[in-house]
């Protein structure tokens, strides 16, 4: 009889458990929860001698969305395109007797050289600033961290301001607020402009999920930019060879120079 009684008390436990474990509310979320696909239209970018701009097309897949959310906006999307990063020097001319000189400089570590950016809307109605400034998202939100000794006379402020307006004055720096539109329900497209004087090297492509001010997750990729023909012997002999370039380049100019001084010499 006791024997029975504890079969009959195991059957239950385990008829009773399975379907817990099978429907753990835990595994479900993970399963559904939303997420983004992306792809570019190319992955290399050629750099001619005639190069003067190029628009590279970002496209995604949103999964596992909530279609009522999707319908009323609740979803947004932003694509960047990072370029290689450097350390970057912001100096601030001043008077000095008469003549206008580099009296005080500041430099930021490993700093984007190029930063395009595309989003649904204006980033800062999508998400909170310290949640934009965490993941690095928009023009204004990029880490500028100094490094070195700063200076009683160096205003912080005033040198990322100074960095951000001289980047997006060089066309280095862009944004358009409408850049991602969705094609249906849940496809999208970006357009992200390269400059004229797009930095070579790899570039990376950032795509951000937002659901009602919440980040839900990203993907990226990797864009290479790559100069070709003179363009690429040049930039390889530079670096690659800086004495014999060095040499040339002096040389090129001292006959440039004298056969200018012949051929528009007076008699």
């Amino acid at each position: 009889m006791k024997a029975t009684l504890l079969a009959l008390t195991i059957a239950m436990f385990t008829a009773w458990s399975t379907p817990a474990a099978a429907q753990d509310p835990l595994t479900t979320q993970l399963a559904e929860r939303e997420g983004l696909e992306i792809g570019i239209s190319t992955s290399e970018i050629a750099i001619t001698s005639d190069f003067s701009g190029a628009d590279l097309t970002v496209f995604g897949a949103l999964t596992n969305t909530d279609q009522l959310l999707l319908a009323i906006g609740q979803y947004d999307v932003v694509v960047t395109l990072e370029g290689p990063r450097d350390w970057t020097t912001v100096r601030r001319k001043e008077r000095l007797f008469g003549i206008w000189v580099n009296r005080t400089s500041l430099t930021f570590e490993q700093m984007p050289i190029s930063y395009s950016l595309a989003s649904t809307r204006p980033v800062e109605e999508i998400a909170e600033d310290n949640l934009l400034t965490s993941l690095g998202i928009g023009i204004d939100h990029l880490a500028l961290t100094p490094t070195g000794f700063i200076s009683n006379s160096a205003n912080l402020s005033e040198f990322r301001e100074a960095f951000r307006r001289l980047k997006q004055n060089g066309g280095l720096y862009q944004r358009d607020t409408g850049g991602v539109r969705f094609v249906s329900s849940s496809l999208f497209q970006a357009t992200l402009r390269l400059p004229a004087n797009i930095p070579n090297g790899v570039h990376t492509v950032h795509a951000y999920l937002f659901k009602s001010g919440e980040f839900i997750g990203q993907r990226e990729l990797p864009l290479r930019v790559i100069k070709t023909g003179l363009e690429e012997a040049i930039t390889e002999a530079a670096h690659q060879q800086p004495l014999a370039y060095g040499t040339f380049a002096v040389l090129l100019a001292l006959i440039t120079g004298w056969a200018a001084s012949l051929i528009f010499r007076k008699d």
